[in-house]
């Protein structure tokens, strides 16, 4: 979610029409010219537009309409869809020299994402925000919330599942032994649901993946010390896992 403006500085910093703002909007007047002038400094702030008014502060809109001498009731008027709103996201696009982005992009993104954030910061929200600093990096809208969110959420599985498969080739064969021999299955316990990481429980991978999961289907008993035991190079390199 996009911050709320709190103060003043604030406003101003971001939501002033510079001269080169006010160039766009010249021909463009009343709900037009709000909903445009909107749009840009949105795109300008944030690297992405608004998905309708629900996404726009009163203040902000108060504090762009008396720039432009429009009343903010005007905005009522302006059309969140059709061809005039495509139009002036294009020409905002132009203006500021983004792109669209494309599936490419998508996995290029989701690439780099489990390789430089993903694998260090594993809580959701903190990720997603570094996925959309690296957009507005790139120049590059990003796609609707719901696309962002898997984006998100398959970097952080292929972090988890590249880490424990580094950490699983790297171990000896005693103890890799010694890790498969703490797994204790919880008698009368369910049974595994297919769910990542529940299908390979006897594997040295799988008992990694297990250290980090939250919903764990089995109990691991002296796990710690054993990995505290591994040789300083790979132990080194943990991937710290949020419980």
């Amino acid at each position: 979610m996009d911050a709320i403006p709190g103060d003043v500085d604030e406003l101003v910093e971001f939501w002033t029409l510079l001269d080169e703002d006010r160039a766009l909007l010249s021909g463009k007047r009343g709900a037009t010219g709000l909903g445009f002038a909107l749009l840009l400094k949105h795109y300008s702030r944030y690297g992405r537009f608004p998905r309708g008014r629900s996404n726009v502060p009163d203040a902000v809109v108060r504090f762009v309409g008396r720039q432009l001498g429009v009343d903010s009731s005007e905005l009522n008027l302006y059309e969140w869809s059709g061809r005039t709103i495509e139009y002036h996201r294009a020409q905002i696009r132009t203006h500021l020299g983004f792109r669209v982005a494309t599936v490419d992009d998508q996995e290029k993104l989701t690439s780099w994402l489990a390789a430089n954030v993903a694998h260090d910061e594993r809580r959701l929200e903190l990720v997603r925000e570094e996925l959309l600093a690296r957009f507005r990096t790139e120049r590059i809208e990003p796609p609707t919330s719901g696309r962002l969110l898997r984006m998100v959420r398959s970097a952080l599985r292929t972090a988890a599942h590249n880490w424990a498969q580094r950490i699983s080739e790297r171990l000896d064969e005693p103890t890799s032994g010694r890790l498969l021999n703490l797994i204790v299955v919880e008698e009368g316990g369910p049974e595994t649901d297919g769910s990542e990481g529940a299908n390979e429980p006897d594997t040295v991978l799988g008992l990694i993946k297990l250290r980090c999961t939250t919903d764990v289907r089995h109990s691991l008993k002296g796990l710690c010390p054993c990995l505290l035991d591994l040789p300083i190079p790979m132990s080194s390199r943990l991937m710290p896992c949020r419980w």
